[in-house]
């Protein structure tokens, strides 16, 4: 797959995923960005909830999964690079997706009071999501540091990593905290920051194939 269209995948996930977040949250009446979760906006008692999820989180679940899977090919071949891309394409990607098909109970259930099916799979999955992502960033960026060319990066992503799992134990520590809402929306941006920058590195500086530290930019 040509990396002009890898670039576009990744970046129209972020587009599908952060347009469903916005409009999600506007069409819930004094909804609170700082304080109530993203899943709410697409709860099983949310009036637009399966539009949300139909059109906005699933599409962009499968985007995320895509962009991975073929992403790390335009970066210098090493095997904690692809089981980092891998590990953000099934936890990011497939979790989007997964969570998205078992929505929360109505408010998400924050006290996980008589929680229904759906609500253990998506409480699990968004577990899994918050713990391994960025554990799957910092491997791509322990991954990159052995290539000159690509030490830039594999700060940014080590960075990222870093303040992920700080506020992923900011969010899971204060779980009813007024700011919950809040930590899981830096958590997101921290990780579609990553994936922007890795698009926009395979857009313009994709690694050259049996060249170890040539790459040039494709027009």
């Amino acid at each position: 797959m040509k990396n002009r269209i890898i670039f576009l995948i990744g970046i129209t996930g972020v587009i599908l995923f952060t347009i469903s977040c916005i409009i999600g949250g506007l069409l819930i009446e004094n909804y609170s960005i700082t304080r109530q979760y993203i899943s709410e906006t697409f709860a099983v008692d949310t009036k637009y909830g399966i539009m949300l999820r139909i059109f906005g989180h699933i599409p962009s679940g499968i985007l995320f999964t895509i962009f991975s899977i073929y992403g790390y090919k335009y970066f210098p071949p090493a095997n904690l690079t692809k089981i980092g891309f891998y590990g953000l394409g099934l936890f990011y990607g497939i979790g989007t997706i997964v969570v998205s098909i078992f929505p929360c109970d109505s408010g998400c259930n924050s006290e996980f009071v008589d929680p229904s099916t759906s609500q253990v799979i998506h409480n699990f999955t968004a577990l899994l999501i918050y713990t391994f992502v960025p554990m799957s960033i910092i491997i791509t960026g322990i991954g990159l540091k052995k290539f000159p060319k690509y030490r830039n990066l594999s700060i940014i992503a080590l960075a990222l990593g870093i303040l992920s799992i700080l506020f992923v134990y900011l969010l899971i520590s204060e779980l009813n905290s007024n700011f919950g809402g809040l930590y899981q929306r830096i958590i997101e941006l921290l990780i579609l920051t990553w994936i922007i920058t890795c698009a926009l590195k395979i857009r313009f500086y994709p690694y050259i194939s049996g060249s170890y530290n040539l790459y040039k930019p494709r027009p």
